[in-house]
């Protein structure tokens, strides 16, 4: 080895061990990159929940359709059932909103005006809620 070629071969090891380097940061996560966030197991009442969501939108649609001045009672029960049980937690947010549109929407697709079916569809609806309500409450309440 020259003392000539030192310099060249030192110069080359630095570039190696740099290239070396950088090709190992890109192939760790970067500290920006947060992990995923984990999704926290629902409440055993869930299922039974989403129902009762689903029977809301059902009964608010249709009591609208059978009442002279509309009200927006059990929209307001379901928007402040969905702010007590879903704070913070997003994915169940939809879960629930979607129900109660499910149920909006199932009724609007079959009732466009009142009928004795749909007088009795939300009565039976709200004996159904009222007692799925009283169930959750009682089984899993505080």
């Amino acid at each position: 080895m020259t003392v000539a070629s030192l310099p060249i071969r030192l110069f080359l090891t630095g570039v190696t061990l740099a290239l070396a380097a950088a090709a190992a940061a890109q192939d760790a996560p970067s500290p920006e990159t947060a992990p995923p966030a984990v999704e926290a197991k629902p409440p055993p009442y869930e299922q039974r929940l989403i129902r009762l969501a689903e029977i809301l939108g059902s009964v608010h649609y249709l009591r609208n359709l059978c009442l002279a001045k509309p009200e927006d009672t059990w929209r307001q029960s379901m928007q402040a059932l969905i702010d007590q049980e879903t704070a913070g937690e997003p994915k169940r947010r939809g879960h629930m909103t979607a129900a109660f549109n499910r149920g909006y929407r199932t009724f609007a697709s079959v009732y466009t005006a009142c009928t004795e079916s749909a007088t009795l569809a939300e009565a039976r609806y709200r004996a159904e809620g009222a007692t799925l309500a009283s169930e959750i409450a009682a089984r899993f309440g505080n």
